[in-house]
């Protein structure tokens, strides 16, 4: 049996959950002939609904095999007929990785619906969302746009605030399933950003965190001091030196812009995944439950300026989360019943 045709039940599902129906046009859109059994199994699961399907593979990039993740470029900048027949489209699969990039936000202005998928299948199939996925991401979109400020610490020394209400909240459940929304197949949280110039403090990365895009969990403090949305120094041993050389080397000065904030809540999410499984972009770890993801540049998926190349996701472990004066993640454990999955508290032994 094809992975497409086993892919197919699934994807059908997740369709379905987008709400695919009858009429509709689904577009699909992947890049270097890559994950074509996703666009196949995509393809006969629109086609099953009832939906009109097409599908464009982009040329692969010509600074193919660059080790650098340079966020919002695709290369669909250079194709606008595409761009436009994506607008005209109800549903974009989304198999390449737009986001950040204007293409991006000009399809989702024209209320096309975008769902991205880049994990490899086994991650699909155990983080595979639930409706109550969306109930709890939501709750959380809701008490972030409500705060006025994040504070979050841990014990290697992480304290650091900000400033909320410039920008909105983002909530992802993964699934898309309104009039221009983006979303990515297997997700699980929330976030917002901090004012322009209202984040102030010290992060603290300690063993265990994880550093996206190098997929790699931090060995050794690594102090970030921010002043005013910017990161003015990056110190500490060799993970320090990584992500300092890394964040030099887009010769960018909004690369030290403070990105988004928020907390997974997706307890099918496995925070040691990097261990055995580097495919996808990583959304166990930037999902799992309790996790605080701090990040750094761009800004622009929350109405923001910044569009720098340069983004670093950074899951925590073991932090203490606060909304105003609200205890929300006690050192990586979520306190708020109604954040949890069906609304129970979490037991502990």
């Amino acid at each position: 049996m094809s992975s497409a045709v086993k892919l197919l039940p699934m994807f059908r599902e997740e369709l379905r959950m987008c709400k695919v129906r009858p009429g509709e046009t689904v577009g699909i859109l992947t890049q270097g002939l890559e994950r074509l059994d996703y666009a196949q199994a995509f393809s006969a699961a629109a086609t099953e609904l009832g939906a009109k399907v097409f599908h464009v593979d982009l040329p692969s990039p010509q600074a193919a095999g660059d080790v650098e993740w340079r966020v919002g470029q695709t290369g669909l900048g250079d194709h606008p007929l595409v761009v436009e027949a994506f607008k005209q489209s109800d549903l974009l699969i989304d198999l390449v990785f737009l986001l950040f990039s204007k293409e991006q936000l000009a399809i989702q202005a024209a209320n096309t619906r975008i769902l991205l998928c880049v994990e490899p299948p086994e991650t699909l199939m155990r983080m595979f969302p639930k409706e109550d996925d969306k109930r709890r991401v939501l709750e959380e979109k809701r008490m972030l746009e409500q705060a006025k400020t994040l504070r979050f610490t841990n014990d290697a020394g992480t304290d650091v605030t900000y400033e909320l209400g410039q920008y909105p909240a983002v909530a992802e459940y993964g699934f898309a399933d309104e009039p221009g929304r983006w979303d990515h197949f297997t997700s699980g949280f929330a976030f917002t950003g901090g004012n322009d110039d209202g984040v102030n403090g010290v992060v603290v990365l300690q063993q265990g965190d994880i550093v996206f895009p190098f997929k790699r969990y931090v060995q050794e403090p690594v102090r970030f001091t921010i002043r005013k949305g910017r990161v003015v120094s990056v110190e500490g041993g060799f993970d320090a030196k990584l992500i300092s050389e890394y964040m030099k080397s887009f010769d960018d000065p909004n690369a030290y812009g403070i990105s988004h904030i928020g907390f997974g809540l997706n307890e099918r999410a496995r925070w040691d995944a990097l261990v055995t499984e580097t495919r996808g972009i990583g959304m166990d770890g930037r999902a799992f439950l309790g996790n605080v993801l701090f990040s750094t540049g761009p800004n622009a998926e929350i109405g923001g300026t910044n569009d720098t190349a340069c983004h670093l996701d950074i899951p925590m472990c073991n932090c203490s989360l606060w909304l105003d004066d609200t205890l929300i993640v006690d050192k990586g454990e979520i306190v708020i019943p109604s954040l949890l999955p069906n609304g129970v508290v979490k037991e502990t032994l």
